[in-house]
């Protein structure tokens, strides 16, 4: 079972895997960058967007589409944020999310709770 870190539904990475640092200094299986972590956390969503397009990670991946997703809503694309939290909802895959707070939520669930704040017009920072 995978484990991702996840601030505000922003995910930063895995964890039990090869290890990078993100700039907060914890560790993550992603390049911060190639999943917009820093770049959502410090509020450039733009360069979110930008550099998780630029980047490797499969458009399939779970922490891709979040983050995505995150971007577009806070950037006011909300029909593109809805249409990547319906396609995380929806994955086979299952991966287990830890919040910011400690709480573990299921990737599935993390995505359905960000549709239904898109769906409310909030998109949080």
């Amino acid at each position: 079972m995978k484990l991702l870190f996840v601030s505000a539904l922003v995910v930063m990475g895995l964890t039990g895997a090869a290890h990078a640092e993100s700039a907060t200094g914890v560790p993550t299986a992603y390049p911060p960058v190639a999943i917009g972590y820093d770049a959502l956390s410090a509020g450039d969503n733009e360069r979110a967007v930008k550099d998780m397009l630029e980047g490797s990670v499969s458009r399939h991946d779970p922490a891709f589409l979040l983050n995505l997703g995150q971007a577009y809503a806070r950037t006011g694309r909300l029909a593109e944020a809805r249409e990547l939290f319906r396609r995380a909802s929806k994955k086979t895959e299952n991966v287990d999310l830890i919040l910011a707070d400690g709480r573990v939520i299921s990737s599935k669930l993390a995505a359905r709770q960000a549709l239904a704040t898109v769906q409310v017009g909030v998109a949080s920072r």
